[in-house]
């Protein structure tokens, strides 16, 4: 009787919603590293945040809806582990990393919110770091002057579409992004890829513009990787364009079992063309670059890591690329680099 009687209170308490949802999770990832960075004779020591993971937390859920489809969550918030604030890339929203609701089931999912595009989620998948921390591709990558990044980034009012998972190793994806009126970047993009065995195999095309500049940025890129099982080599090839501007990047990367952890080394060649390197009102040229950067990951537990990253960027012409965390470039063609050590735990 006393147990009927608390879960009737525990009922009217949440009003039957909790109850009835089939599973809510807290998440998150916290990481924090020591970091040495130096860019041309400009030195920082420092504590930093997600060197081998972003720093994190959220909350997601799904229910059972019947008939095999789910309805579901995320909220997830960016959280810098050296000073507890909201993380720099969060531009003030709480909920910048993720805040989707989505219906799944054997038409595949749809989502609705704020989300990575599906042009971002190629990119990670061929970049040892997945776009995050000291030896992160992203360095190199530029908008060309255009004010439009989400081709490469997250994304607001984003509607996107992915297929269902059980087509013999295809997969695919498309978003669309809403302007809505404002400065807010509009646009959209798709991918598609075969992922089965050691293989894997993906290309992806964005498009993004604003309500200042009906210009396009496009993005386009295809990445291979083959798992021999000692070690997995990969390859990518990305193309930026935005007017007559240009930028190509090419990344090959290795990652490999060593112990209870994974050694990887990754090498990215950037060149812009003669557009791209000439300074016009509005734009500040860029150059080219070439991004060597290589890492050992020792895995402690299932969920804790120990890490070390050591990261060196040569710009070249007008460039004034810098690794993650390291002083902006005062000048052309100087040379950014750093070193860190850190840890990371996953909850």
């Amino acid at each position: 009787m006393k147990k009927a009687l608390i879960a009737l209170a525990v009922l009217g308490l949440t009003g039957g919603a909790a109850v009835a949802q089939s599973s809510v999770t807290l998440f998150g990832v916290i990481d924090a590293d020591v970091k040495y960075v130096k860019t041309g004779s400009l030195k920082v020591k420092k504590l930093d945040s997600s060197g081998l993971n972003t720093s994190r937390f959220g909350v997601r859920g799904t229910e059972d809806l019947g008939g095999g489809l789910k309805a579901g969550f995320w909220l997830e918030s960016e959280i810098n582990t050296d000073t507890g604030v909201a993380g720099a890339a969060s531009g003030g929203a709480f909920w910048a990393r993720r805040s989707t609701i989505s219906l799944s089931g054997d038409f595949g999912e749809v989502r609705l919110g704020r989300n990575k595009t599906v042009s971002r989620l190629h990119l990670e998948d061929f970049d040892p770091t997945a776009f995050t921390g000291l030896g992160s591709v992203s360095a190199v990558y530029s908008n060309l002057g255009s004010g439009n990044g989400t081709s490469f980034g997250r994304a607001d009012n984003l509607l996107s579409y992915s297929l269902p998972g059980n087509l013999g190793g295809f997969y695919g994806g498309v978003d669309v992004s809403a302007g809505e009126g404002t400065g807010t970047n509009k646009g959209q993009s798709v991918r598609a890829g075969y992922k089965a065995g050691p293989l894997h195999v993906s290309g992806a095309y964005a498009s993004t513009s604003n309500a200042g500049d009906n210009s396009k940025y496009k993005l386009m890129s295809v990445g291979a990787a083959y798992d021999f099982g000692v070690f997995r080599p990969s390859l990518s090839y990305t193309e930026n364009k935005y007017l007559s501007r240009k930028q190509q990047i090419v990344t090959a990367s290795v990652t490999a079992p060593l112990g209870q952890g994974q050694l990887w080394a990754a090498y990215t060649d950037a060149k812009a063309n003669a557009s791209a390197e000439t300074t016009v009102t509005g734009y500040t040229a860029i150059g080219d670059a070439k991004l060597f950067a290589a890492g050992y990951i020792y895995n402690v537990s299932k969920r804790t890591a120990l890490y070390t990253t050591y990261s060196q960027l040569k710009n070249d012409g007008a460039a004034r690329f810098a690794v993650a965390g390291a002083p902006a470039a005062t000048a052309n063609g100087l040379k950014s680099q750093g070193f860190d050590v850190g840890v990371r735990h996953s909850f």
